[in-house]
């Protein structure tokens, strides 16, 4: 297809420009792979020229006085160190720069789930680079420096909301602008994305997204709903717009380079084994609004069959001692024994009981291997701050229900046992297979390492994209509102 732009209204006097993009606009950039952006060679020197000392001095003055009004004032000081303190996108209307494009990229910010109001709309109007353009002899340095470095403050942050998100819990703006982060500076994107022609100016920008298939598919969709037209069309966006720019938000969070991956998504109570070549889906069982199973990246790098289960102690304090005071036989029934902080057996009786429940905090309680442990028969473990699992259960019918928040926190999983197959077979340890299926059938108690471990992530997508329609999952633990509030900076109701 060919891309299209047509210009409605071209910098008229107090007025944005509005543009009809035709399909291919913006699609062209950010399938693309984003090693590309970051692998680019800089060359400053195809910076516009300006031998006008007093120009840097102005930039060197804005940047001073508006330090506190930057959203990334160290990635702008580091932009224009790199480009020797000139102008990047101010220059006579005779001269070509990427301004008209940068502009463009702000005016879409809605089509990626962003808000236009984070990236300086007050500053940034098409008057006045009309003004400093098409008069630039008649405006100051101070005006055209000042212009220039809040568009590139602007890219900056645009560059970084796509990448990162606006809102990431590991990477706030203060973290990010500190530095180079894993290799990924948006003032050196930015300065790389300066050097190309044309359109690739905006391929090298966008090519700074998640590259997931679940992602695209999701921003794809949401540049289809908010329509071709750019601009102000969206004050404030409709809930399935601000829905889908909540997820995107969490999927910007997530690392999305590794080709072999556990994802559980919380709201669809589902489990995806994601290999190069295939997917597997299993239904999960997550936490309970009161005890919700959190968010997180870690990987599995072993399980173990028929697992004793050392019962955390907000369950052993909250159910199992109450349970046990009111039935004595309950211990015995569920395989269950209390353990003192020596780890000596303690025989239970109704007195002990009550001794253990005057200082429960020195006593513990295990559940031993067995068809009853609520582990079930495999437990798959992977180092959180959260003491979390994913694990088998032997309360299968719970996966009948349609929703299921059942659990303290832990992931309980449906088919355990082909789960751990595929990780078997993933890591080239087939002949273990047979072992794993003897354990199970024994309740023997034996680990299986993988090599290398298998990264796991818990997410909380409440929409996704299958097929072209948009489908939609409770949010079971309230989360979207707060998000969007902060992300449209609304206030909370």
């Amino acid at each position: 297809m060919v891309m299209m732009i047509r210009i409605i209204n071209r910098f008229k006097a107090g007025k944005r420009i509005y543009l009809l993009l035709g399909l291919n606009c913006l699609m062209l950039c950010f399938f693309v792979n984003a090693n590309a952006a970051i692998s680019c060679t800089v060359n400053t020197h195809s910076f516009l020229t300006n031998t006008d000392t007093s120009v840097s001095s102005a930039i060197q003055s804005q940047l001073a006085y508006h330090q506190q009004g930057l959203y990334y004032p160290q990635s702008v000081d580091r932009f224009y160190k790199q480009n020797g303190y000139k102008l990047a996108w101010i220059a006579p209307d005779t001269v070509k720069t990427h301004a008209s494009e940068a502009m463009l990229l702000l005016d879409c910010v809605l089509q990626f789930g962003l808000n236009y109001a984070d990236y300086h709309p007050k500053e940034l109007t098409y008057e006045k680079l009309n003004l400093l353009t098409q008069k630039s002899d008649k405006q100051s340095n101070s005006e055209k420096a000042g212009f220039d470095m809040m568009l590139t403050d602007a890219l900056i942050t645009y560059i970084n909301h796509l990448h990162y998100g606006k809102l990431n819990p590991v990477f706030p703006a203060a973290k990010i602008d500190s530095g180079d982060i894993n290799g990924f500076d948006a003032s050196t994107i930015l300065t790389n994305a300066l050097e190309q022609k044309n359109f690739d100016f905006m391929r090298v920008v966008l090519s700074v997204q998640p590259q997931s298939v679940a992602y695209k598919k999701l921003q794809y969709h949401l540049h289809v709903l908010t329509g071709l037209y750019t601009g102000d069309c969206y004050e404030i966006p409709g809930s399935t717009v601000r829905k889908i720019a909540v997820n995107l938000e969490r999927m910007r969070w997530i690392s999305s380079d590794e080709k072999t991956y556990i994802e559980i998504n919380i709201p669809s109570y589902s489990l995806k084994f994601q290999q190069p070549d295939t997917s597997c889906r299993f239904k999960v069982i997550v936490g309970k609004p009161g005890t919700p199973t959190p968010t997180l990246q870690s990987a599995i790098s072993y399980f173990t069959t028929a697992p004793e289960w050392k019962v955390p102690q907000s369950i052993f304090r909250k159910e199992i001692l109450p349970r046990a005071l009111m039935d004595i036989n309950y211990l015995a029934n569920n395989h269950i024994a209390i353990y003192d902080a020596n780890g000596n057996y303690i025989e239970a009786n109704k007195d002990m009981l009550l001794k253990v429940k005057e200082n429960v905090e020195k006593y513990h309680a295990r559940q031993s291997p067995g068809c009853g442990n609520s582990l079930g028969l495999i437990v798959f473990r992977f180092p959180n701050i959260y003491d979390i699992y994913l694990h088998d259960t032997p309360e299968q019918m719970l996966f009948k229900k349609q929703e299921r928040a059942y659990s303290h926190g832990c992931i309980r999983v449906e088919h355990a046992g082909k789960l751990a197959d595929l990780l078997l077979k993933n890591d080239g340890a087939n002949s273990k297979i047979t072992i794993l299926h003897k354990a199970i059938s024994a309740y023997q108690h034996k680990r299986f390492i993988l090599k290398p471990p298998v990264s796991i992530k818990v997410t909380y997508f409440t929409c996704e994209v299958e097929k072209g329609i948009l489908i939609t999952y409770p949010d079971i633990y309230n989360l979207d509102k707060s998000l969007e509030t902060a992300l449209y900076n609304m206030e909370q109701p």
